[in-house]
């Protein structure tokens, strides 16, 4: 028997497999089977089923069901793997809702490290489905354009088009009743401005003399600019880069870089994701840090070391990897740069991106940057770190409950008098700024890195690159 053999579980009832023999339930001798790495198996054995983590689960805060609470999931999952249930519509439907937040994990007493458990559960059960017509569709835009740059802004162009015509709002009145739930909020989640062709980022960008040691740069950082991001969301790489230059680093773009993996990985697409994180690797090779602006590519470049653990030539390139990733507002703490001179009389609310705060246990850093803006209010947020929907493509996916989450989380900002909310994550921003606009709430959404770009520079200063 090989390793993987002796190392595996079951999960009966889908696919063309035939199970190792020593782990095959006898019952279900003759069905077909899947494998669940032993390793990820243990993660349910972690699980002592205290409920402590029920409040903290959004879709079991909404619904109150225990088959969408983490504990409850947790028992599918091992019912799967034990053999004892089958994968039936019901089970899928219940393990598809999870957002995979990670919010229980921040509220297990037990360490279980649930992610990695539904992750595998699911892209097993991934590779054995049939999906309906329309959500194949959704799951080729997730990863054959958004994972792509140049193919996502080629996508846009029709609508950016629309948006300079004039035309965009009385025509998304016109054909929302017409699209499928999907799509009609992928073409809400749009921002209405924006270039018909967003531009590159250079690659190089000289630190600030002024804030170098003797001369020399504090460090040499390495910026994801990220897919979706880098299209609609570039004017923040771009003040994300002049804050680094300002705390007196250089700044490299290296044209090789890919896609984080996170939309792939999470949509069962394993090998996919680790192709894009071997590149991220070998294209960052030689920076101080790695730096990003956008939680969920933050948390899935920190899973490169378990995503590749068993790779023989980049498990251990992926340890020393995730060694230097940092959010931007983690490596500005990091660095204790200068804080800002100018004043921003405004008051906000912070909304904790789940990837930023659970994925990467980071409520201060953010927050910390914030209090260096003098003038600035910010309000606390009731629920701050309870999920908007947003989720990576979950609210593509799972429209439905992504708006329950988003109207639950609107509701406590409106409670808090705040006409601005901040968050870290670009999908958060599209979810809630979209949400609000659909409610008629009036609301603006920004990132830290804006607010801290317009405390520094009070008027607009063009970045320098080489």
């Amino acid at each position: 028997m090989t390793q993987a053999e002796s190392t595996a579980r079951v999960i009966s009832g889908l696919g063309d497999q035939e199970a190792p023999q020593a782990v095959q339930p006898s019952r279900r001798a003759a069905l077909p089977v899947l494998e669940l790495d032993q390793r990820t198996y243990d993660r349910a054995l972690d699980c002592v089923h205290c409920g402590l983590c029920l409040p903290a689960c959004p879709t079991y805060a909404e619904n109150g069901l225990e088959a969408d609470s983490p504990r409850g999931r947790i028992y599918l999952m091992k019912g799967l793997a034990d053999g004892k249930i089958d994968p039936t519509e019901s089970v899928r439907e219940h393990l598809d809702l999870c957002l995979d937040c990670r919010a229980c994990e921040t509220a297990c007493p037990s360490g279980v490290v649930y992610h990695e458990l539904i992750e595998e559960t699911r892209a097993r059960l991934a590779a054995k489905m049939t999906l309906p017509l329309i959500n194949r569709l959704v799951q080729m835009i997730f990863f054959h354009v958004f994972a792509y740059p140049t193919r996502l802004k080629l996508a846009m162009l029709p609508p950016r088009l629309i948006q300079r015509l004039g035309l965009w709002k009385p025509m998304r009145k016109a054909v929302r009743m017409l699209l499928p739930t999907q799509f009609d909020k992928m073409q809400a989640m749009l921002p209405v401005r924006g270039p018909m062709w967003e531009s590159k980022l250079a690659t190089k960008y000289p630190a600030d003399v002024n804030a170098c040691n003797n001369g020399k740069p504090r460090a040499t950082v390495g910026l994801l600019a990220g897919c979706v991001g880098s299209v609609v969301f570039q004017q923040i790489n771009r003040q994300t880069i002049a804050l680094l230059q300002h705390a007196g680093c250089d700044v490299v773009v290296p044209n090789r870089q890919a896609c984080c993996g996170a939309i792939h990985h999470h949509g069962g697409k394993v090998e996919q994701a680790q192709a894009f994180a071997k590149a991220n690797i070998d294209a960052f090779e030689g920076v101080d840090y790695v730096v990003n602006n956008a939680a969920g590519c933050g948390a899935m470049l920190k899973d490169y070391a378990h995503l590749l653990r068993d790779d023989p030539d980049h498990a251990e390139r992926a340890r020393a990897f995730v060694r230097r990733v940092r959010d931007i507002s983690e490596l500005l703490v990091e660095l204790a740069s200068t804080p800002p001179k100018n004043t921003i009389k405004r008051t906000v609310t912070y909304h904790d991106a789940c990837h930023l705060v659970h994925a990467q246990d980071l409520a201060e850093p953010p927050r910390r940057v914030l209090g260096w803006i003098a003038g600035l209010t910010v309000i606390p947020l009731p629920e701050s770190d309870m999920c908007c929907g947003a989720a990576g493509t979950y609210n593509l996916s799972q429209p439905q409950m992504a708006r329950r989450l988003a109207e639950r989380k609107i509701r406590h900002i409106r409670a808090t008098g705040a006409r601005v909310c901040v968050t870290a994550n670009v999908g958060c921003a599209m979810q809630i700024q979209s949400e609000a606009d659909r409610m008629g709430v009036p609301l603006q959404v920004t990132h830290p890195v804006s607010l801290l770009y317009e405390a520094y520079f009070s008027e607009p200063t063009p970045i320098k690159h080489a």
